[in-house]
């Protein structure tokens, strides 16, 4: 495998980061392009989730992905986290599309997945990529930049939506597009196909946030899975013991740890695999 930490910048000029995991070439597999993940971890806009980064891309490589963790704009860089963060993936998915020969990709099989605030990142860069303001504004092509597939994981939709207060220093760094404020509201049928997963009993993104998004989701008619489990709060990432924080004995969950297996189900039926 070859990792590379990359400096790449967005349609907007600023620089960000992106950590990739390629897989070694094998002459003698029949498949030589490989799809790839792009994902982007949560962590309250304030930090970077580590367990929903490097041990997500690797669960993917290990049925065939190349993957990325791509860092975005939080809190406590400068400017407003928007329109930055949602730039950052639509930059990254145009990167990977322009370089799918160097990567040995299928720039037709691109997935976004993203964790908690994440979720959010990913859902307002996909109506981003279908705005033709933005498209103006920033000059790419939504066809450059949208990505084949979405997976969101306990995903932040409406800010409105979460268990507690927005801190007071943090109020300015939100957007007030409506549209970036509630990610559901800028659903089209264009959206890309979507698998969602969420705990019913999770205090920190509310499940209202993912029954808006697939409600919106179903208006459009756009293909959708959704898996609503009965326990698991929150942050529970691949939800496994080897990605288990000390002292939350509920974040290893074999019943969720499901939703891995069947988002690549779900991910293999609609590319007919």
């Amino acid at each position: 495998m070859k990792v590379e930490n990359l400096t790449i910048t967005n349609f907007n000029k600023r620089e960000f980061k992106i950590h990739t995991y390629v897989l070694d070439q094998n002459p003698e597999l029949v498949e030589q392009k490989r799809p790839l993940a792009i994902v982007v971890p949560g962590g309250s806009f304030n930090h970077l989730s580590k367990r929903e980064g490097e041990p997500v891309v690797l669960a993917f490589n290990n049925q065939g992905f190349n993957s990325v963790v791509m860092e975005y704009n939080l809190v406590q860089d400068p400017g407003k986290i928007y329109p930055d963060a949602g730039l950052d993936v639509l930059t990254t998915v145009k990167y990977f599309r322009d370089h799918a020969d160097e990567y040995h990709l299928d720039p037709n099989r691109i997935l976004t997945i993203g964790f908690s605030a994440g979720g959010h990142v990913v859902s307002s860069a996909n109506n981003m990529a279908l705005s033709s303001d933005y498209q103006s504004k920033y000059g790419f092509n939504k066809d450059d930049v949208l990505p084949n597939k979405t997976i969101l994981g306990y995903p932040l939709i409406d800010i409105k939506k979460i268990g507690f207060p927005i801190p007071d220093d943090q109020k300015d760094k939100m957007p007030v597009e409506p549209e970036l404020l509630d990610s559901a509201l800028g659903v089209t049928r264009e959206t890309p196909d979507t698998f969602i997963f969420q705990a019913w009993d999770d205090p920190i993104v509310l499940i209202g946030n993912s029954i808006e998004y697939i409600g919106a989701l179903n208006k459009n008619n756009v293909k959708t899975e959704a898996h609503l489990f009965n326990h698991g709060y929150h942050d529970f990432s691949l939800a496994r013991h080897n990605v288990k924080s000390k002292g939350r004995e509920w974040q290893e969950n074999p019943h969720v740890a499901h939703w891995f297996h069947l988002a690549m189900e779900w991910l293999r039926s609609e590319w007919g695999e």
